[in-house]
């Protein structure tokens, strides 16, 4: 997916950097966990470098020197948080005999984890996502794109597999509107965790959560599933039709 500033002449300075020296991993793995931390509690634009290296204890140089900037160090703190969701293919069993879309759902219904289990982890990916600026934001994309961390490919060739969405489609298109929906679905989900006043204004959250996941698979059954047949006509509206033609 090109991005905004795609015409740049060298990629970013944290693009660049040489391979980690095996005797460094620890030290920039160290680095990671505690800028992790801190970008989760402060956002991305409030948070500074040199609060980091304090709280490591080292030069903020130090930090430079391993990632080049700070948008190197989030970069490298955005792929380790989005490496550790799970894929969509890692439903139980029983849910991936269920189909595709039942996957969907499981992984819909099960999205108030996120918040309640890994805080830290969807914290940054949101940022990553929403909060940054244009140019890391192409990196951003052109990582997901290139490494697939959920596994959408091998989810929607799975689903190819089972006869359940569309040939008559790009694969790469199904895709792309597998990632784009379902993160916003997913987001819009947890606001409504976050922020419940936001989406009660029919009912409580409780009461309509499971209709909205429904509301949306079948949006997104009717875009890239298979379409059975329509039933045959009855007899009267056969014979209006035929009257038509006539």
């Amino acid at each position: 997916m090109p991005g905004i500033a795609s015409n740049r002449v060298s990629p970013p300075l944290y693009q660049r950097q040489v391979a980690a020296r095996p005797r460094s991993e620890a030290k920039r793995s160290r680095i990671i966990d505690v800028a992790t931390q801190h970008f989760a509690e402060h956002g991305y634009h409030a948070a500074r470098v040199g609060d980091i290296a304090g709280a490591l204890g080292i030069a903020k140089g130090s930090i430079f020197q391993h990632f080049g900037s700070k948008d190197g160090l989030f970069f490298e703190v955005y792929k380790r948080s989005v490496r550790s969701f799970a894929k969509y293919l890692d439903a139980p069993r029983e849910v991936r005999d269920a189909g595709f879309f039942e996957v969907l759902r499981y992984w819909l219904v099960r999205t108030e984890h996120l918040v309640h289990e890994d805080w830290i982890p969807y914290r940054i990916s949101l940022l990553g996502n929403y909060g940054t600026d244009f140019v890391l934001k192409r990196e951003i994309n052109r990582f997901l794109t290139s490494e697939d961390p959920y596994g959408t490919v091998s989810f929607v060739r799975f689903g190819l597999e089972r006869r359940e969405l569309r040939k008559d489609m790009d694969i790469e298109m199904i895709v792309s509107i597998i990632d784009w929906m379902m993160e916003r679905f997913q987001d819009a989900l947890l606001t409504a965790e976050l922020d419940p006043g936001l989406f009660r204004r029919q009912g409580e959250l409780t009461e309509k959560k499971e209709a909205r996941i429904r509301q949306f698979l079948e949006v997104l059954q009717r875009a890239i599933g298979t379409v059975a047949a329509d039933p045959a006509p009855s007899g009267r509206a056969q014979a209006r039709a035929n009257q038509r033609r006539r």
